[in-house]
């Protein structure tokens, strides 16, 4: 693994750490805000990885961009990731977050300086 690969990893886990709970984000949209635009593949693969990391990363707020939870086959059971967003009260049918703007959370925005 290319070393840049380690601290792009480390920079999504900070960015998911940030997400508020009861909302969500996208592969993209985390991607985007680190300036890697077409790196969202990436971010999935950061995803896979933050289940080894000690400091907890909610990695169920992370979805693809139509809302589909698309990472839930990393998660311990096939349900947990659901389960866990519904914990926070984001309704999901069919493995797709209902109103899905209405929770989203767009680094670019929240985190500007």
């Amino acid at each position: 693994m290319n070393p840049n690969t380690n601290d792009f990893f480390d920079q999504v886990f900070q960015v998911v750490r940030l997400i508020p709970k009861g909302r969500v984000t996208s592969y993209g949209a985390i991607a985007k805000y680190l300036g890697a635009k077409s790196s969202s593949r990436v971010v999935g693969y950061a995803m896979n990885a933050s289940h080894s990391q000690k400091k907890k990363v909610p990695a169920h707020r992370v979805v693809n961009r139509n809302g589909q939870l698309t990472g839930k086959h990393h998660f311990p059971t096939p349900f947990l990731m659901q389960e866990l967003l519904e914990k926070e009260n984001i309704k999901v049918v069919d493995d797709t977050i209902q109103d899905f703007n209405n929770y989203f959370w767009d680094p670019t925005i929240e985190l500007a300086l």
